[in-house]
């Protein structure tokens, strides 16, 4: 009797850990606005079963397994968010004078002026053209690749640099 009942603990367990949430907490996501907060809801809920919170650049992902709440990430990544918590693609460094960085979120003015002083802050950094609304934009100078892409994590962008 007392073989059976340790049978069904363990299978309880066992059961309940394999379907247990997932919770991934992110800070500092940029979220200036209503869009930025909109697009954050809606890369994060094109997951099956993922939800979010946010509380400005707070963000807190659910889901039914680690590995939906990190596929959630992957869909907020791809949306051009990012926040501390979140691993980012790595960039590969090399000197450049000018680059293209694509992906971003840039929805209102407020997302381009917080864009222009992370990347203005960037050492060698002369100008970048970054508008509302844009696909895509050029940064000019003489900088880093990835002192680019650590800036623009840092200020809660994500975004390919090429």
């Amino acid at each position: 009797m007392k073989l059976v009942i340790l049978t069904s603990v363990v299978a309880l367990v066992l059961n309940l850990s394999v379907h247990a949430e997932s919770t991934i907490s992110l800070t500092g996501v940029h979220n200036c606005c209503k869009k930025c907060d909109d697009g954050i809801i809606k890369a994060v809920k094109s997951v099956d079963g993922a939800s979010v919170t946010t509380d400005k650049g707070n963000v807190s992902i659910t889901a039914p397994n680690e590995a939906s709440a990190k596929k959630a990430v992957s869909a907020l990544l791809a949306a051009g968010y990012a926040g501390q918590g979140a691993e980012v693609p790595t960039v590969a460094d090399a000197k450049v004078k000018s680059a293209t960085v694509s992906g971003v979120h840039l929805c209102c003015d407020k997302c381009v002026k917080a864009l222009d002083k992370a990347v203005m802050g960037i050492g060698g950094v002369t100008k970048q053209n970054a508008t509302k609304g844009a696909k895509s934009f050029t940064v000019e100078g003489e900088f880093s690749t990835q002192a680019l892409a650590t800036a623009l994590n840092k200020a809660g962008f994500n975004g390919s640099v090429n």
